[in-house]
């Protein structure tokens, strides 16, 4: 159990790192990007701003989603690509529809998802609220 905790917990760290570098890293090119959409789009420039922002967004949390789900492959608490990365989809957005779960062993690491996705989508939306401030 102990084990399972120190690999969510690395995780959820890897996560977080990524998610931080990501978000920052798109902070520092989103002038440059509102200036190339406002002469692409002009009138609409700010919708387009926010919708880079919003594919951003989900590519960072598709990120997150593969790292997650190819741990499960690599601990072997889920067989196959496409069951992992469905497995962690579910959790990590917590839906937890349960056609797929875990073995006893490794139960733990679901709900550990569950609060990473759940820490990173209110990271996520507050991230959205700010550019959709800073676009007005």
């Amino acid at each position: 159990m102990i084990a399972h905790l120190a690999l969510g917990s690395l995780l959820i760290v890897i996560n977080v790192a990524i998610q931080a570098e990501m978000f920052g890293a798109f902070n520092k090119r989103l002038e440059q990007i509102t200036v190339f959409l406002r002469r692409r789009f002009r009138r609409f420039a700010n919708t387009a701003t926010l919708i880079v922002g919003v594919l951003f967004v989900l590519m960072v949390i598709t990120v997150q989603i593969w790292i997650w789900a190819i741990s499960f492959m690599l601990t072997g608490a889920v067989a196959g690509l496409e069951p992992a990365l469905y497995f962690t989809t579910v959790s990590f957005t917590t839906l937890g529809f349960g056609d797929i779960t875990l073995d006893p062993d490794w139960r733990l690491l679901s709900g550990i998802t569950a609060a990473n996705g759940f820490l990173s989508f209110g990271w996520s939306t507050a991230y959205m609220v700010e550019l959709v401030r800073r676009t007005a």
